[in-house]
């Protein structure tokens, strides 16, 4: 038998005095058990409300002054390449079209979880992809196919970016043609990205992500860049080198997540249209020539802007166990993993 919890309802002056306390910015916690009563919330649900307030128990209600109008998705995808710079294998030994198809359901697993956000929002997923089997292509479209949002599956042009490419890269080696078809993946995407409307997730097809890392990055980004009064950098992943580096850092609250500054990233991040085109000539510069470490624009211009990631992490890189930039700590990867079966 189900059980029924029913909801006291609030008096006529119980209500009155929301009404009243709300004039002045304040909403009403009910000692006893710590629900929220002027949001009819408990504190463990999400208390903000997008382009109004961001609220967080104890510390209080922020009004919201840089609202988010809209995001993009963009979805780097080649499933037919297995590591693109090692040898090694990746946990669970899967093909690379394993990866690429759970990071994709993730994301629609993750969104469809905030739906009513997101329905909000002009939203859009692109994918980008190289190369990946029309076995592969099927099934992107098939987790695509009646989702509440607009997408897109396209091709890399290669044609078109490879030749932005030096040949050698900044340690007079060789550039590859899967790093080329990489260079000129991200290029496409940041090209594309200066048409979005306000911001941009651009994400590997090897991340997989949590039910509410969508949501947390939009309204978290909404209250740091209201705080902050300028745009800023999300990355949602807490990467095992933050861990083996004693520089000191800031710890800030986000919406429902502790958060905290970083110098470096790959190349999977969330960020503004107004961001992208500030800083396209260094961002552009990752794929005209190969650097050494391959992010080093990418961490430049966090010399000079906000750049954030969460703890515990909102996702996992599913590379292999030993890499710095890999398995999160803290997080149930084999409940991640089969959370986001895409069958």
């Amino acid at each position: 038998m189900k059980e029924l919890k029913l909801k006291k309802k609030n008096s006529f002056f119980e209500k009155l005095l929301i009404k009243f306390n709300r004039l002045f910015g304040f909403e009403i916690i009910n000692n006893s058990n710590y629900d929220i009563i002027s949001l009819e919330k408990s504190d463990s649900e999400n208390l903000s409300s997008l382009g109004e307030k961001s609220i967080t128990i104890p510390m209080g209600s922020l009004n919201i002054t840089r609202k988010v109008r809209g995001l993009h998705i963009i979805f780097r995808s080649c499933a037919s390449v297995m590591m693109l710079s090692q040898s090694k294998k990746r946990i669970f030994n899967k093909e690379k079209s394993e990866y690429s198809l759970r990071s994709l359901k993730s994301i629609v697993n993750s969104l469809n979880f905030s739906k009513d956000l997101f329905e909000k929002l002009n939203l859009q997923l692109t994918i980008i992809d190289h190369n990946s089997d029309l076995r592969v292509l099927s099934n992107y479209k098939k987790i695509l196919n009646k989702q509440f949002f607009k997408s897109e599956v396209i091709n890399l042009n290669l044609d078109k970016y490879k030749n932005f490419i030096n040949s050698l890269n900044e340690n007079k080696e060789a550039v590859t043609e899967a790093q080329k078809s990489n260079m000129s993946n991200i290029h496409q995407s940041y090209e594309m990205s200066k048409n979005s409307d306000d911001l941009i997730y651009f994400v590997e097809d090897d991340y997989i992500h949590k039910k509410n890392t969508m949501e947390e990055m939009v309204y978290s980004y909404e209250k740091f860049s209201t705080i902050l009064d300028s745009e800023l950098f999300l990355c949602p992943i807490d990467y095992p080198y933050l861990y083996f580096d004693s520089k000191n850092t800031k710890i800030i609250l986000g919406n429902q997540s502790h958060w905290r500054k970083i110098d470096q990233t790959l190349c999977t991040f969330l960020t503004s249209k107004d961001m992208v085109i500030k800083h396209y000539d260094k961002l552009i510069s990752m794929c005209k020539i190969e650097h050494s470490p391959f992010e080093k624009p990418l961490h430049d211009i966090f010399k000079t802007e906000t750049c954030l990631s969460p703890i515990p992490s909102l996702g996992v890189h599913f590379t292999n166990l030993n890499s710095i930039y890999g398995i999160s700590p803290i997080v149930n990867i084999k409940k991640l993993w089969e959370e986001n079966d895409y069958e």
